[in-house]
């Protein structure tokens, strides 16, 4: 996920157009559409493209420093420039050695890629039968196509409480980056960005209702159960568990 894609969800996510975010942040709509395609030159530079970052973070939910963590790493003229110099002085080169190969290692080569060859064609005439695979179907592998990317899925389901009466829920992001929204109750107990190695545990006594922004790189354990994935990679999950 580019810092764009980042700053575009993160932005969905709290309930903001284009236009909301120009005027929240005094930023030209069309200068924010280009951040969001992850083009940065008419920034204006780096210090200039740091400081629209620090402007949005606070009104997208996003730490600043996360921001220009990605932007440092994606886009900052200043490292490209640093390892620039260090190629043109051949600091970064890796010192390679001229060998030369001996005819002893070529006659020593010659005679294992014949020995190779001749016991294929041992092993060739030596098989007689052909095992050919079949595939099973099972009826939960075709009852349902996976999902668009893109698509937005709401899901219930009934699950039964854990031994202290409470449904508990742990979201982690073991394969990359989401926005996620936990609604417990009717309020929205956690709205923001779950960064891969995180994660944050939930518990409530009826209903959790959540929403995952990349439902296929998240891990979600229910009642100290680990589930299956409920969507594919960058797939908009919004899914309601409730004590039966």
């Amino acid at each position: 996920m580019s810092l764009g894609e980042f700053i575009q969800g993160a932005r969905e996510s709290a309930g903001l157009s284009i236009d909301e975010l120009a005027e929240r942040t005094s930023i030209r709509a069309g200068l924010l559409r280009e951040i969001e395609k992850n083009y940065f030159v008419h920034c204006g530079g780096d210090t200039y493209a740091r400081g629209h970052l620090r402007n949005i973070a606070p009104i997208i939910s996003v730490d600043a420093q996360t921001l220009i963590d990605l932007y440092n790493k994606e886009h900052s003229s200043e490292l490209r420039k640093i390892h620039d110099m260090l190629v043109e002085n051949n600091v970064t080169r890796i010192p390679t050695e001229r060998k030369t190969v001996s005819w002893k290692s070529l006659a020593i080569a010659s005679v294992v890629v014949l020995a190779a060859i001749a016991g294929g064609q041992i092993i060739i005439s030596n098989s007689k039968t052909t095992v050919t695979p079949t595939v099973s179907t099972s009826p939960t592998a075709t009852a349902s196509a996976e999902p668009s990317p893109t698509s937005t899925q709401t899901q219930t389901t009934d699950v039964v409480p854990s031994v202290s009466g409470e449904l508990s829920l742990t979201i982690s992001a073991a394969r990359g980056n989401s926005n996620i929204d936990v609604v417990i109750g009717g309020a929205s107990l956690y709205k923001g960005p779950l960064f891969q190695g995180e994660t944050k545990s939930f518990s409530a006594p009826d209903s959790i209702s959540i929403y995952l922004s990349n439902a296929g790189d998240l891990d979600l354990t229910l009642n100290g159960e680990k589930i299956a994935p409920l969507g594919a990679r960058n797939e908009e999950i919004r899914k309601t568990f409730r004590s039966k």
